[in-house]
């Protein structure tokens, strides 16, 4: 159910839109609906669970353009000194994919004038926007008063035709090949769409942490603390409860036990956030590929019209197995807009943090993409 948010302002930009904070429920949940890009992570539902399990405000703006188009940025606040300064994101890092959405056409002008005005807000710090990977097109050539962007890479499968046409003409042989060896070994996929299996995936999850933990070389404590500020069991039982029938939970057994897991969100574009895997069972019997392609699948089914695998990063190990799928590069950036140098001071203290414990990095593998 719908919280009741009354608009708190409506005002003109210096660009001619008018805007109003929060966006209307009714013509945000519309947008949402009819958006060919959106995820889960863009409904009203999602930043009403972002705002009561993160301690966020929300931030919600609607902008109606000099054409009568209507455009919605999810946004959620968090104030600092009383209230006095505050950050904003769409979304923030570890809480999903942000952006604007419109059942509209979106004009890359549409999105410089909207940070733009982000930009002229008083008393806010920082503004962060994580766009979808399927509109980066849109977002690159926006410019706006203290932006600044960083690249980014996801890997997108297009899921046209169906699931028979994405197995056939799509995924390549070795993926094929490793789903069946998956079947022929055993490995039986369960799904989960409450979240109460997740303290079973979070198993999973510590032995993930404990095994990246000893090939980058940081201590174990540092890095469970770090896991459990992007996710914790509480946290996504709580997320995918006001997402009802968007959030999934995939678990590859074999041999009585799960071996690995994903989690994945549907709407109009499935995205899978993300995955863990105890490496030394579920390798040999190629259970990541039988998982993924059953979410796959499953997202067909469901009517979504492409497959976010989650952020690739620079790994080519972990491009190639997305790849294999089918799945193909899509670069986009997130952005930030700022009054104060807070990116770059950010980036150096954990620069120096690295160094002084010998951080290295290494390749991830395909059970450990995660949002944030």
């Amino acid at each position: 159910m719908l919280t009741t948010h009354p608009v708190e302002s409506v005002s003109p930009t210096d660009d001619g839109y008018r805007a109003s904070v929060p966006a209307l429920r009714s013509e945000w949940r519309a947008a949402f609906l009819a958006d060919p890009h959106a995820q889960a992570f863009h409904s009203p539902e999602w930043v009403d669970a972002v705002c009561a399990t993160g301690g966020f405000e929300d931030a919600s703006r609607l902008y109606e353009t000099r054409d009568g188009r209507l455009l919605v940025l999810p946004m959620v606040r968090r104030r600092h000194l009383g209230g006095v300064l505050s950050s904003q994101a769409s979304m923030p890092p570890d809480w999903g994919i942000g952006g604007v959405l419109s059942r509209d056409p979106v004009r890359p002008e549409d999105l410089s004038a909207i940070c733009a005005d982000l930009a002229r807000q008083r008393g806010v710090l920082r503004t962060f926007i994580r766009p979808s990977a399927r509109t980066g097109p849109l977002w690159a050539e926006v410019e706006a008063p203290g932006l600044k962007a960083t690249p980014r890479l996801c890997h997108v499968l297009d899921l046209e035709g169906g699931f028979e046409t994405v197995w056939g003409q799509r995924y390549s042989k070795t993926a094929r090949r490793y789903v069946r060896k998956a079947e022929k070994a055993g490995v039986i996929v369960e799904r989960d769409d409450t979240g109460a299996r997740l303290p079973e995936y979070f198993r999973l999850v510590e032995d993930s942490v404990e095994r990246w933990a000893g090939q980058q070389h940081e201590p174990l404590l540092l890095s469970r603390w770090r896991a459990r500020r992007r996710q914790t069991v509480e946290k996504m039982q709580a997320l995918a409860a006001a997402v009802p029938g968007r959030f999934r939970l995939y678990l590859a057994i074999w041999e009585g036990q799960p071996v690995a897991g994903s989690v994945v969100y549907r709407a109009t574009g499935t995205r899978a956030t993300s995955g863990a895997m105890i490496k030394d069972l579920a390798g040999p019997v190629a259970a990541n590929y039988l998982l993924e392609s059953t979410a796959i699948e499953d997202a067909c089914a469901a009517g979504s019209t492409h497959y976010d695998l989650g952020e690739s990063g620079s790994s080519g190990g972990l491009a190639m197995y997305k790849t294999r799928f089918g799945a193909r590069p899509e670069p986009y950036r997130s952005l930030v807009i700022e009054r104060l140098p807070l990116t770059e001071a950010d980036r150096a203290l954990r620069t120096a943090v690295k160094r002084v414990i010998g951080f290295r990095d290494a390749t991830p593998d395909p059970s450990t993409s995660s949002d944030g």
